[in-house]
């Protein structure tokens, strides 16, 4: 393995509501994807922190929304290089239900600089996603929305 590749291992909610997803688009301080580019919400796990803690600080952060309930959904694996970083990331896919609330972005200078509810039907384009949030999107087709909805 190049000794030169940084591993990341993140916490990502995929949330749906009416046929919609809640993305956050990445700014420029995204470490890994691109900026621009509609993103899960979520990010890296801290040392000694739990996946699901991750989850719920990153949602707080990244949208000021609160988690209710979490379920691990999937992990998938990425390689990206980004700013002469070459990244090998390990992603953790949680099917979230949040407290109800409207998205926001939280942190000042983090790597997301917006957050919103997209129409499923208005992502048809990977162009306009990180590979996580297509991911998220063959995840969805796969399983079924319904079965991706936790219970209230």
């Amino acid at each position: 393995m190049d000794a030169h590749v940084r591993t990341r291992v993140s916490a990502y909610a995929i949330a749906s509501q009416d046929d919609r997803l809640l993305l956050a688009r990445l700014s420029d301080a995204s470490p890994v994807f691109a900026p621009g580019l509609w993103h899960l919400p979520g990010g890296g796990i801290d040392p000694g922190e739990q996946p699901a803690e991750a989850l719920a600080r990153e949602l707080r952060e990244e949208t000021g929304l609160e988690v209710a309930d979490a379920r691990l959904a999937d992990a998938r694996t990425y390689a990206a290089r980004r700013n002469g970083v070459s990244w090998s990331l390990t992603a953790l896919f949680y099917v979230v239900r949040l407290k109800d609330g409207a998205p926001a972005v939280a942190e000042t200078d983090g790597s997301t600089d917006a957050v919103a509810w997209v129409p499923l039907a208005e992502l048809r384009d990977d162009a306009v996603l990180s590979p996580a949030a297509a991911d998220a999107l063959r995840i969805l087709e796969r399983t079924g929305a319904a079965a991706l909805t936790l219970p209230r």
